[in-house]
Parts: C-alpha cells; structure tokens; sequence
C-alpha cells in the first residue's frame, strides 16, 4: 500500500464516519424534525456515484469507503422516512 492508497482511506475514513453520530443520535431519540431528507438523499447519490466511480477506476480506497459511507448514509435517509411518520 502506498502513499496515495492510506491518504485516500483516511479521507474515506473521516467522511464515513462523520455521519455516524447523527444515525446514533436519531436511532436514541427517534426525532427527525430538523434533518433534511433532500441533503441526505442527494448526498446518498452523490456518494452512491462515487462508489461506481471508485470501481470504474479500480480505485480501492474510494470503493471501500464510499461503500460503507453509501449503507450509512442509507441507514439515515430510511430513519428520516420512517420517524418523519411519527
């Protein structure tokens, strides 16, 4: 693994995991109110293309991240569909 591969998982990394303390926050209180499903869901896609992106180029570092960055930041766009009901 070279130079340009850890850079590339550590800025994965920071992005992947910045979303985990919202899905934490939202899973305890069950509230939505003040999160935008518009920003989630374009953020899903954007994140979603980079992933195909990440594979067009054969790119591990971004497939990776943005892969487990993708089902997290889907895990959020469902809380804010299912306790928006509520």
């Amino acid at each position: 693994m070279n130079f340009t591969d850890i850079l590339g998982f550590v800025a994965g990394i920071c992005v992947m995991t910045s979303v985990i303390p919202q899905i934490l926050k939202v899973w305890r209180t069950k509230k939505v109110k003040d999160i935008s499903l518009l920003t989630f869901s374009v953020l899903t896609f954007g994140v979603a293309l980079w992933v195909v992106y990440g594979i067009l180029k054969k790119d591990m570092p971004i497939i990776i991240t943005n892969s487990i960055s993708l089902f997290l930041n889907l895990i959020m766009v469902y809380f804010i569909i299912y306790y928006e009901k509520e």
